[in-house]
């Protein structure tokens, strides 16, 4: 079984959705954790980022690609509100 290992750090729900609709797009292996811990109330989301991706070691770059895609997009988009 090929290792699983932390891919990256989402920064909020919104991507973590896109992400996860994507990976499952294109049959990715992933698992999306949140920090969020109902008994601190979410604490440390602002220290850590509000969640993390983990996949197989194969799928890093592609996985990783595809995040600074969404985030480029999600840059753009806000500054043409601006």
């Amino acid at each position: 079984m090929e290792e699983i290992i932390k891919v990256a750090t989402i920064e909020n729900e919104i991507e973590s959705n896109l992400l996860s609709l994507i990976l499952k797009e294109r049959e990715i292996p992933h698992v999306i954790g949140t920090y969020h811990d109902s008994v601190y109330n979410g604490i440390f989301q602002p220290q850590k980022g509000w969640g993390f991706v983990n996949a197989p070691v194969s799928y890093k770059n592609q996985i990783l690609e595809i995040l600074s895609d969404i985030r480029k997009s999600s840059a753009l988009l806000n500054n043409e509100s601006d």
